[in-house]
């Protein structure tokens, strides 16, 4: 019996971690001047570090070594002119490890985002994710590191061109 409820422990423990990064990843995607911070932060440990590392995203984005420092840089990004006026993150080939009440974790990341100054850009990164559980259960980000591994601009990422689809008359007369 005590095997399956560590099996039961470790699941729901990958389970509030992947929902832990999703939300984070979801709050990111609507950064603005309506965001509420305190959701994003509330996905923070009280001792939490966030840090560009690798040669581009070091010089970037810096490190922030507390949960106020990381308060305020979110902040930069939704105070006066909203940064984005689009913003989609995608993660994937996810690796998790529980070890008691603390975790690593990785994943890749493709971010697609328009500014403000009307410029768009593709970034991957590799996010590496430490967590620790907290005395109520639940999972915060305790370590949240993000490497570049690629960049570049692009043009525009909405496009009114029609979609190519099969055209319906064809499946109809099929049929």
């Amino acid at each position: 019996m005590q095997d399956i409820l560590s099996r039961l422990a470790q699941l729901e423990a990958h389970n509030a971690i992947r929902n832990c990064i999703n939300r984070y990843m979801q709050i990111c995607d609507q950064l603005d001047a309506n965001t509420d911070l305190m959701q994003l932060m509330a996905l923070f440990d009280a001792d939490s570090i966030w840090e560009g590392i690798g040669e581009k995203y070091a010089q970037s984005f810096g490190r922030y070594a507390s949960w106020q420092a990381i308060h305020d840089m979110f902040l930069s990004y939704i105070q006066g002119q909203t940064h984005f006026v689009m913003n989609a993150h995608f993660v994937s080939s996810e690796q998790i490890n529980v070890q008691g009440h603390e975790a690593f974790a990785t994943w890749q990341m493709l971010q697609t985002s328009t500014f403000h100054n009307g410029q768009s850009h593709l970034n991957a990164a590799k996010l590496t994710v430490n967590f620790k559980q907290q005395d109520d259960g639940t999972w915060k980000i305790k370590h949240f590191q993000t490497e570049n591994i690629f960049s570049r601009p692009v043009s525009h990422w909405h496009s009114t061109a029609e979609l190519p689809v099969p055209s319906t008359h064809v499946i109809q007369e099929q049929s």
